[in-house]
């Protein structure tokens, strides 16, 4: 299966959910243009609380459909941007994926993978109980995190619903991700 963008999202203003777009555009180093998480500082407002020079390594937030598949065989209903991702993709392990590794999606944009999303309460206040089945613990007691990943505008483009998506791994080691 080919792996494809099969939603795209933003919002200019502070909000759990995004609104589904036609089209968005990336901006290089800075994240999507007129979303309210665009920046080189962070924009999240718990980061900006901690430090507000702290880079923004959160320009772009990309959850896989199908999670979305998985949590409604739980009884929850979500749709693509709903928990906040500006892209949704079908058919890309994105939880697999190391740091560093970059994403091209559609003919000109290319994003670098940072890390993974650490989901938060409003998760709970959206759809009371999802917040258990996005984060947990495997049977180590690891935490893991599936809603999704993060990552930082290396080239500019436009990106629309049916583009694709190619991967590229760094060279050397692999760092698995962590929360960012």
């Amino acid at each position: 299966m080919n792996a494809i963008v099969t939603a795209v999202s933003s919002n200019g203003e502070y909000s759990f959910t995004k609104p589904n777009r036609d089209s968005i555009t990336l901006l290089a180093g800075l994240g999507v243009e007129g979303d309210v998480h665009a920046g080189v500082t962070v924009k999240h407002r718990s980061r900006v609380a901690q430090d507000p020079t702290q880079p923004n390594l959160r320009q772009v937030h990309l959850i896989h459909e199908e999670l979305f598949a998985e949590l409604g065989q739980e009884g929850f209903a979500v749709q693509p941007g709903e928990l906040g991702e500006n892209i949704t993709t079908r058919g890309i392990d994105l939880l697999g994926l190391p740091v560093g590794a970059l994403l091209r999606l559609g003919d000109e944009a290319v994003l670098e993978v940072t890390g993974l999303r650490n989901p938060c309460l409003q998760i709970d206040a959206f759809q009371k109980g999802l917040l258990s089945r996005v984060v947990g613990r495997d049977g180590a007691g690891n935490v893991v995190r599936k809603a999704g990943i993060m990552s930082i505008v290396k080239e500019g483009g436009t990106v629309r619903p049916g583009d694709t998506i190619r991967t590229e791994l760094p060279s050397g080691p692999h760092r698995a991700l962590e929360r960012v």
